[in-house]
């Protein structure tokens, strides 16, 4: 039985609702904030970044990017899924140029997993090996997050900032903990769950072989903490490396949060509260911010040379 023509864009529909939504609100998030604190004294601020220290950071988020490739061949590899390191380096940077055009994340995911799936005809393990590389990327910032809070906590950041913070860390450190024991009564759970935990599953039963990867998770916080003390220093702001280890961390927590497009104005107003309690002037905050998102997306139109570039798989590995 055919499906109605009606029905067949109704999900491709609401996920660019969803997008369109999460876009406007993150627009919306950062508009409020040029008419609160005066958008001339942020523009002017913006002025003041030089260039050769935005190509750097740019060239630093890329070189990020490079490592996540890397990070997601060790966990491939780990369900039998092989390939050079060029290659994962492809489908990485044909997924982040995919995250600027196509709804949300689940973009770029969607596409690394159909180029590597196909590629090795193992569209299943690809899948997994995405799912667990985002999940390894975010259990690092948790933990990098939790650390700092604990730390560096040399301002006046509090508690009400601080105590969630070192919550969620805490709270993935227990999943990763018992992993072993949920992978165990995934059979137990409805459903939905079940289906979306035995493509993990794998993963779950042996936690202690994603240490590699979330030690990578760690140190790419940290060099994306690096970039944005690159912008400030470019912007002609003093301020310890440190304070970028502790807030940038916190903020991209916030950020990590399905709420707007690549955590538009959630970091912006993270970075204002954040920073702004270390003696940071609010229109540097809000430029710091927007600086970065820029940056980001910049560095993502590189991948662009990857997706004109890379074959398209098709079916047993052989390519368009």
């Amino acid at each position: 039985m055919t499906q109605s023509p009606s029905t067949e864009p109704a999900a491709p529909a609401r996920r660019y609702r969803a997008f369109a939504i999460r876009a406007g609100l993150g627009v919306a998030v950062v508009a409020v904030l040029l008419w609160r604190y005066d958008a001339r004294p942020i523009f002017r601020v913006l002025g003041r970044e030089r260039p050769a220290y935005f190509a750097a950071v740019v060239l630093l988020y890329v070189a990020g990017q490079a490592m996540c490739a890397y990070r997601w061949q060790l966990l491939a590899a780990l369900l039998k899924v092989r390939g050079r390191y060029r290659e994962f380096l492809a489908y990485t940077f044909v997924g982040m140029f995919t995250n600027l055009f196509v709804p949300g994340l689940i973009g770029g995911d969607a596409a690394r997993s159909v180029y590597l799936g196909r590629r090795h005809d193992r569209i299943g393990e690809a899948i997994a090996s995405v799912v667990a590389d985002r999940g390894a990327g975010l259990i690092g910032l948790f933990w990098l997050a939790a650390f700092a809070a604990i730390f560096l906590n040399f301002t006046s950041i509090p508690s009400s900032v601080i105590a969630p913070t070192i919550a969620v860390g805490a709270i993935a450190l227990a999943g990763f903990l018992a992993a072993p024991l949920l992978a165990r009564l995934i059979h137990l759970m409805p459903r939905p769950i079940r289906r979306a935990g035995g493509i993990v599953a794998p993963y779950l039963h042996h936690p202690a072989a994603l240490i590699p990867a979330i030690g990578l998770s760690v140190v790419l916080q940290i060099t994306l903490a690096i970039g944005q003390y690159v912008l400030a220093a470019g912007l002609g702001l003093t301020a310890p490396l440190a304070l970028f280890i502790l807030c940038v961390p916190i903020a991209n927590v916030f950020a990590s949060l399905p709420l707007t497009l690549n955590g538009l104005g959630i970091r912006e107003t993270a970075y204002l509260v954040l920073f702004g309690m270390a003696g940071m002037r609010k229109e540097d905050a809000i430029a710091l911010g927007l600086l970065w998102f820029a940056a980001t997306m910049v560095g993502g139109l590189t991948g662009g040379i990857a997706f004109v570039t890379t074959p398209a798989p098709t079916a047993a590995g052989k390519d368009k």
